[in-house]
């Protein structure tokens, strides 16, 4: 694909993922536009990691640690495992 190409469609799943998040408050849905969103890498991905600049390098870990943040505020603040949780102390 072409990195022009790549660049509106990663603009368009951050955009519904911030739409996600903001307006239907629901971060499991945010965190997986955000992860889709990682797979159409802006920058020249013709380029090694390596010898990418600093920024572009801290932009997709600083994105990739926000997709990991939503995606473990989901999964810790579920009713279902925090009871499961209990359930399986308790010896149920």
């Amino acid at each position: 694909m072409k990195s022009s190409f790549n660049k509106y469609l990663y603009i368009g799943f951050v955009l519904f993922g911030l739409y996600e998040l903001f307006v239907k408050h629901s971060a499991l849905e945010a965190a997986t536009r955000f992860g889709i969103a990682l797979a159409f890498d802006p920058f020249d991905q013709d380029q090694p990691w390596k010898e990418r600049p600093m920024w572009q390098k801290a932009v997709l870990i600083f994105h990739l640690a926000v997709v990991a943040g939503l995606f473990g505020y989901e999964v810790g603040s579920s009713d279902d495992l925090i009871n499961g949780i209990k359930d399986g102390w308790n010896g149920k």
